[in-house]
């Protein structure tokens, strides 16, 4: 069984950074994934990367800003966030899919339990 536990959330000024962790067990597939969630809207694609890192691609709105990574000897992925914008306030999920440039939360198979991130202005 796979279970994916994220952490390093937190409440943060506007330019600060953060740096997620998503600790990973069982057997994940291929392609891991952050996605993130505001209040009232969709859940959104954010980064993702593969286990051999071969493969990374961002959303638009956090390209330059945020890097993702992995440590495949920890198996855990990392979601580096610098220069934070009060609109990157979100609860931040980690997620395995199959399909690797996938960016449809729907093709995503397992789920953490989220962390929250909060960017005041």
């Amino acid at each position: 069984q796979v279970q994916l536990v994220e952490s390093g959330g937190g409440l943060v000024q506007a330019g600060g950074s953060l740096r997620l962790s998503c600790a990973a067990s069982g057997r994940t597939f291929s392609n891991m994934g952050w996605f993130r969630q505001a209040p009232g809207k969709e859940r959104e694609f954010v980064a993702a990367i593969t286990w051999s890192g071969g493969s990374i691609y961002y959303a638009e709105s956090v390209k330059g800003r945020f890097t993702i990574s992995t440590s495949n000897a920890k198996n855990t992925v990392y979601l580096q966030m610098n220069s934070l914008k009060p609109e990157d306030t979100a609860v931040y999920y980690c997620t395995t899919s199959p399909y690797t440039y996938d960016k449809s939360p729907s093709h995503y198979i397992y789920w953490g339990q989220g962390t929250q991130v909060t960017v005041s202005s």
